[in-house]
């Protein structure tokens, strides 16, 4: 029996110097197949499990390792190997107070050992880490959070709680790609995860792909029925589905005030939700337009590029309804951005149109001066020359101070100006389409009312204005075809 037991124990230790070779040569899988043999010859070895467990954490294959360095320890207290070995598979699994115990019996034992120093000084700044995170998480500052798990992660590459708390904060920072990454890798070691199934939704949730972010919200769910967040995500995502799709229905059908009503609810259900939040804000400033809440509309779709600096749609809406309310310089910025960004025949047109407008709103607003409409017809274009024209004629405000007798004569003026293009369908095609009257002689900053006079011997305007003059009793002379004092007076002011 004896000779059975020493020659199954040369043997043993036969297959763990071949062990020993190919773990030298980082041949990490026969190695750990000839440190199996050896422990299956010889079960009571300590330094066999030892071997084995630094195998498995070469092959990453740490909760395995686990296991053996604690087998280890089990059969020999006194093995210091063993106890590293232990807490380095803890800490590298995230549990940095177990590991902590570890490195402490190894220090007990031996507490000059270099490599159990550090390693307790390791695991104790993941401790820390890990109580900085929990903060910050709750300040919800989470680029620290993610700082946090970055640095944590160096010394436990292999702790699932991390990677899922940086991918929920790489999530809730807009850096979706990178947190369904890591939400990935972790899904293919173990398609189980209900963390990882939930940071996976969550991603999609927060692209506004509530469909699909629903069903792993759903499976995770599966997998851990008590999971809060998962819960509370997939709830969410239901609800503001229902509520936007009711919103486009109302929309759709003409009903904007009950549109308003369901996107306002809609915009209430998640405040992290950017993207989706985004065009809740641009669909509402779309039904406040149809309402003619321009303003409303404005600071709705400002919300919403607020939250997405990339959403055109948003920045079309606005540009129009700064159009919309003559803030010409707003709309021209906004078609620059869109047209940057997708150069399209469309957006091109969009541009040059408000630079057009633009131009227009520097020039004196003649329909502002008479007080009509842009559309409005010949007569009623006649009609507030005449009233204006009386209105601002020196001959009324004789009595007022030199200053307001100064600006009466400038309003005069301006108004024969805008009667002088506007009452000339050539003139005013070119004004309404923002050519530049210069180019037929004509002043348009400065031109004064006496270039409405005919300016070939008829006075058809003059008479135009007598006659108004007459008919609101300022000359109790008839017209003739003789100057009459008014006439006269006229002219001194022309």
């Amino acid at each position: 029996m004896w000779k059975l037991l020493r020659g199954r124990s040369r043997e043993a230790e036969s297959f763990k110097e071949q062990g020993n070779a190919y773990y030298a040569k980082k041949d990490y899988n026969e190695a750990y197949n000839y440190y199996t043999k050896a422990i299956d010859m010889c079960p009571k070895n300590a330094s066999y499990y030892g071997n084995r467990a630094a195998t498995l954490m070469m092959l990453g294959r740490f909760r395995e390792a686990l296991g053996d360095a604690q087998q280890s320890v089990r059969l020999d207290d006194s093995f210091v190997r063993g106890h590293l070995r232990e807490g380095k598979c803890h800490l590298s699994l995230g549990n940095a107070m177990a590991a902590c115990r570890s490195f402490q019996r190894a220090l007990e034992l031996d507490h000059k050992n270099a490599q159990a120093q550090q390693e307790f000084k390791n695991a104790n700044a993941v401790i820390e880490y890990e109580k900085i995170a929990e903060t910050d998480f709750e300040k919800r500052d989470f680029r620290k959070v993610v700082f946090c798990m970055d640095r944590a992660l160096e010394f436990a590459p292999a702790c699932h709680r991390f990677k899922i708390l940086k991918a929920e904060c790489l999530a809730m920072l807009g850096r979706y790609p990178e947190a369904q990454s890591v939400a990935s890798d972790i899904l293919r070691m173990d398609s189980t995860n209900a963390d990882a199934l939930y940071v996976r939704g969550l991603c999609l949730y927060y692209e506004d792909c509530i469909e699909k972010a629903v069903q792993f919200f759903v499976q995770a769910l599966r997998m851990a029925p008590d999971h809060e967040k998962a819960c509370v995500a997939c709830r969410n995502a239901k609800a503001l589905k229902a509520k936007k799709e009711d919103g486009n229905k109302a929309f759709k059908e003409g009903n904007y005030k009950l549109a308003y009503e369901l996107y306002t609810e809609a915009l209430g259900i998640d405040p992290n939700n950017i993207k989706t939040n985004a065009k809740l804000y641009c669909n509402r400033g779309t039904v406040n337009s149809k309402l003619r809440k321009l303003d409303d509309a404005i600071e709705d779709c400002t919300n919403a590029v607020k939250l997405d600096d990339t959403y055109i749609k948003a920045y079309l809406r606005r540009a129009q309804c700064y159009m919309d309310t003559e803030q010409y310089e707003e709309a021209v910025r906004d078609y620059e951005k869109v047209y940057q960004t997708e150069k399209t025949k469309e957006h091109k047109q969009l541009l040059k149109n408000a630079q057009l407008e633009l131009k227009k709103s520097k020039r004196k607003d003649y329909y502002k001066i008479l007080g009509v409409d842009k559309n409005a017809s010949e007569d009623e274009i006649k009609k507030a020359y005449r009233k204006r024209a009386l209105m601002h004629h020196p001959d009324r405000h004789s009595g007022a101070s030199a200053e307001v007798q100064k600006e009466e004569e400038k309003k005069f003026k301006e108004v024969g100006e805008a009667f002088t293009i506007l009452s000339d369908p050539k003139k005013k095609t070119r004004y309404d389409s923002g050519q530049d009257l210069d180019e037929e002689g004509m002043n348009m900053g400065g031109e004064s009312v006496g270039t409405a006079w005919d300016k070939s011997g008829s006075c058809g305007m003059l008479e135009f204005f007598l006659e108004t003059l007459q008919r609101e009793s300022l000359c109790n002379q008839p017209v003739t075809n003789q100057r009459s004092d008014c006439e006269v007076h006229i002219d001194e002011y022309l």
